[in-house]
C-alpha cells in the first residue's frame, strides 16, 4: 500500500490509514530500555518537525489525518497516549513512514527505532519496534514478549501486507480466520496479515518471546 503525497495546507486530503487497527494498542509514556528519552517525546518532536517541513498547520494535518486538533496539540506536546492506528493516519497524511514518527531524530543508524509501542495487562508483555528499513514500501522489525495467558489482537492489515514470525522462546499460537497455528521455539511462520483479523496468544505457562517482521 503506497503512501499518498504530502498534503497541501490549503486542501488537506481526507485519508484514513487502515494499518494495525486495535483498540488494545496504545503508546506508553515509559521509555524503552535502550532510550533515554521517552517514546512520546520522540513522537512529539518528530510530528511537529515533519508537520512544519510539510508546511501544514495543526488544523490542516488534523483534518487530513481525521483526528481532532485537540488530540494533535496534545501529541505534539507529549501529553497524550496515542494509538498506533492514529500514528498510522498521521504518517499517511504527512507522506512519511510510520517509524519516522517514533525514532530519535539524531545521528547514527537511523534504521534503529527501539521504541516500546505496546504493553499488555502484565507489564512484561510488550511490543518493541526495533528497526525499520525501506522495502517495496517498508519493513518493520519487532521484538515481542507475551506472558502466560496474554494475547495481542489486530485488525487485518492493508492489501499485500504479510508478517514473518520467528519464535525465540516458548510457543506462539496464531489465530486467523478460525484457524489456529502453533509455532515452537526455533521455528518460524509467514502469514498474510491482510487476509483477516488475527491474534497472537501465549497459551503456555512460560514467557513467549518472538521476533516479528511486518512487510509492506
Amino acid at each position: 500500500m503506497g503512501r499518498p503525497g504530502r498534503l497541501e495546507a490549503q486542501e488537506p486530503a481526507h485519508y484514513i490509514a487502515q494499518n494495525r487497527q486495535s483498540s488494545e494498542v496504545q503508546y506508553s509514556a515509559q521509555p524503552s530500555e535502550s532510550a533515554s528519552v521517552s517514546v512520546l517525546e520522540h513522537v512529539a518532536g518528530n510530528l511537529r518537525r515533519l508537520r512544519q517541513q510539510a508546511g501544514l498547520s495543526q488544523q490542516a494535518l488534523a483534518e487530513g489525518a481525521q483526528v481532532s486538533r485537540r488530540m494533535l496539540v496534545a501529541i505534539e506536546s507529549g501529553d497524550a497516549n496515542v494509538s498506533l492506528n492514529t500514528l498510522d493516519r498521521l504518517a499517511e497524511a504527512l507522506g512519511v513512514q510510520f517509524a519516522d514518527l517514533l525514532k530519535a531524530d539524531a545521528g547514527g543508524d537511523q534504521s534503529r527505532v527501539d521504541a516500546l509501542a505496546w504493553r499488555g495487562a502484565d507489564p512484561q508483555s510488550r511490543g518493541v519496534l526495533l528497526s525499520s528499513v525501506p522495502a517495496a514500501h517498508q519493513v518493520e522489525l519487532w521484538q515481542w514478549t507475551l506472558m502466560p495467558g496474554e494475547r495481542y489482537r489486530s485488525g487485518a492489515d492493508p492489501e499485500g501486507w504479510c508478517e514473518l514470525i520467528y519464535v525465540v522462546e516458548g510457543r506462539l499460537t496464531l489465530e486467523q480466520h478460525g484457524v489456529t497455528q502453533h509455532v515452537e521455539a526455533g521455528d518460524h511462520l509467514v502469514f498474510p496479515s491482510h487476509a483477516g483479523d488475527y491474534a497472537y496468544c501465549n497459551e503456555g505457562e512460560a514467557p513467549l518471546r518472538f521476533v516479528r517482521n511486518v512487510v509492506h
